[in-house]
């Protein structure tokens, strides 16, 4: 499987961005997603994930209520929409597949080439 995220830019704070995730590889249904990010000077950070249907999504508690995942397996592409962005989201956003559902970061096998994100106050 191979992922590419995109949709990155420069916003405001309080404004949204959806990044996408597009995965070519005929099994990307069967994986769960997640995203990470990673702030400079900072370790890698869950965002949230998405199992692999999309019924059931899990979020970092500093994102919770303002980004969503989703997921349209048809067109092999995983959303993050990010709503009320503060300074604090500056960070490259990374899509990571795996067979597990789970937050940290080793559990999933295959890794995009993460896309910038810069929140401006």
């Amino acid at each position: 499987v191979q992922l590419q995220a995109s949709g990155g830019g420069l916003v405001q704070a309080g404004d949204s961005l959806r990044l996408s995730c597009a995965a070519s590889g005929r099994t990307f249904s069967s994986y769960a997603v997640g995203w990470f990010r990673r702030a400079p000077g900072k370790d890698r950070e869950f965002v949230g994930a998405i199992n692999w249907s999309g019924r059931t999504t899990n979020y970092a508690d500093s994102v919770e209520g303002r980004f969503t995942i989703s997921r349209d397996n048809a067109k092999n592409t995983v959303y993050l929409q990010m709503n009320n962005l503060k300074p604090d989201d500056t960070a490259v956003y990374y899509c990571a597949a795996g067979d597990h559902f789970l937050v940290t970061a080793h559990s999933y096998d295959y890794w995009g080439q993460g896309t910038q994100v810069t929140v401006s106050s």
